[in-house]
């Protein structure tokens, strides 16, 4: 029965209906891509992509990778604020996540020179401060970025200080510290400020990033010998106020022998959402690093993050763009791996669900 059903679907999927076809825009609910240029007219591709494919969100870079004389998606805050209001524009329901990477420190993409303020602290920085410092601050960073039209906010990050030998954490300050209790904290006055505002967060990196030796940006990380559970406790504390969960492409046979946290079903639906009871929104760190791209295909990587419990597939077009992805190549994939009964429409059904919920939140 369950053949005839897919079938079914399938020849539904590929008999030519394009833009009104809502399988299509399922699919596209789950996909949060990256895009070059600093406008979107409604003949642009990405304007169109999220049009035919209501896409779920899109994530927005100041540098720009092909070319360093040229912003990628940043260049003034009137230019974001145009560009942000024909993204939305181009949403059938006007609810397009629009997201950036705004921690502060060494991660904020609206700087200074682009006229924006751009000298947030660092949560390292931020550590030493008061509760009202801090929630002033971020206020300002939460204000700045409803401004402009932004209004998912992929941080704070919640990563434990415990290894002054990791780079991509500890080196660049991105942490709070070690003590757990005090990440919690300092990260749910992140995002009382975001929220208030009117922006969504995600808190990251799943199941735990701050012990790792390596940079998942890069290739392969195994935190099997230096992580531990104590990692957790942010997730722990912040279940029930995170907007959603960022799950990092760590390995870590102590969860699953096989797959990295993001493609990992044990990590998940198991460990996140059966285990530690988290209800919300799962979004994948760029499904295009390193510690993925170099070791599974384009769809593999999908059908492990499907099966895993993923609900937005996060592709930046940033790290590779000489091999950026299009939005139909992630769709018609996704809908071969139905076909071939390798992933079912209630994967797809319950992410997409997911993030409708999430979006009502806006």
């Amino acid at each position: 029965m369950k053949k005839i059903i897919n079938i079914l679907i399938i020849g539904f999927l590929f008999s030519g209906c394009s833009n009104a076809d809502p399988v299509d825009k399922k699919i596209g609910s789950m996909l949060m891509v990256g895009f070059f240029g600093t406008e979107a007219p409604k003949d642009s591709q990405i304007c169109k992509d999220i049009r035919d494919y209501d896409l779920g969100g899109v994530i927005l870079f100041d540098y720009n990778p092909i070319d360093k004389s040229k912003p990628k998606n940043i260049s003034s805050m009137s230019q974001v604020a145009k560009l942000t209001k024909q993204l939305q524009d181009c949403s059938p329901n006007k609810n397009l996540l629009i997201a950036v990477d705004q921690e502060g420190g060494k991660v904020q993409r609206l700087k200074s020179n682009y006229g924006f303020y751009g000298n947030f602290p660092s949560a390292s920085s931020i550590s030493n401060l008061n509760n009202n410092q801090i929630s002033a601050i971020y206020s300002k960073m939460a204000k700045e970025l409803k401004s402009v039209g932004i209004n998912y906010d992929l941080a704070p990050v919640v990563d434990l200080a415990i290894n002054p030998e990791n780079k991509v954490i500890f080196g660049l300050g991105r942490s709070y510290g070690k003590n757990p209790v005090d990440v919690s904290q300092k990260a749910k006055l992140f995002i009382e400020a975001m929220n208030k505002e009117g922006i969504l967060t995600s808190i990251k990196h799943f199941p735990g990033h701050g012990s790792s030796l390596g940079d998942t940006h890069k290739g392969y990380v195994d935190v099997t010998n230096t992580w531990s559970n104590v990692e957790l406790e942010p997730y722990k504390n912040l279940k029930s106020s995170a907007d959603s969960v960022m799950v990092a492409h760590v390995f870590n046979s102590k969860i699953d022998a096989s797959y990295p946290a993001s493609l990992s079903e044990k990590t998940v639906n198991g460990m996140l959402r059966k285990n530690l009871g988290y209800k919300g929104v799962v979004i994948t760190d760029d499904l295009q690093m390193g510690a993925i791209k170099t070791k599974y295909s384009l769809k593999e990587t999908l059908r492990l993050a499907i099966k895993a419990g993923d609900d937005i597939l996060l592709f930046g077009n940033q790290l590779d763009p000489k091999n950026s992805v299009k939005t139909k190549i992630l769709v018609d994939t996704i809908k071969q791996l139905i076909a071939e009964n390798k992933i079912s429409m209630s994967d797809i059904q319950t992410a997409s669900n997911r993030v409708q919920v999430l979006k009502k939140q806006l």
